[in-house]
């Protein structure tokens, strides 16, 4: 490989993660249903359309089927957000892509578990690229 070549792969690669921004924290602990946060707690269905504010949450419109994977646990005074991910031929776009969302958006059709653990939120749980 050329050294122009490399030079520019290595500035394209730099430039994707100075892209990268660390968002503040929704809160500083949450539940789970292990500790990789990787077991789907519930499935829920929306009540409304939600826009993403930031890169941290996803868009859900009316209707759409929500896969809700961990719950933040707030501080007083603070909003209740679920983080999951849709998937629906509506936002095609957002499918798959994990961010948090409003739980009042949403009414839980099914839960999965009720045997949860609760964690500290890291700052990888509020970042965004």
């Amino acid at each position: 490989m050329s050294s122009s070549l490399i030079s520019l792969l290595f500035v394209g690669l730099l430039h994707q993660t100075t892209m990268a921004v660390l968002m503040d924290k929704l809160a500083d602990r949450k539940i789970c249903g292990d500790a990789e946060c990787s077991y789907v707690l519930s499935v829920a269905e929306a009540l409304d359309d939600f826009i993403a504010p930031d890169c941290r949450f996803i868009n859900i419109k009316r209707g759409q089927i929500v896969y809700v994977y961990s719950k933040l646990i707030p501080a007083d005074g603070t909003g209740v957000f679920w983080s999951g991910n849709v998937y629906s031929e509506r936002y095609v776009d957002q499918m798959g892509r994990m961010g948090y969302f409003p739980a009042p958006m949403v009414k839980e059709t099914q839960k999965f578990t009720d045997d949860t653990i609760r964690m500290q939120t890291t700052d990888m749980d509020f970042y965004c690229d």
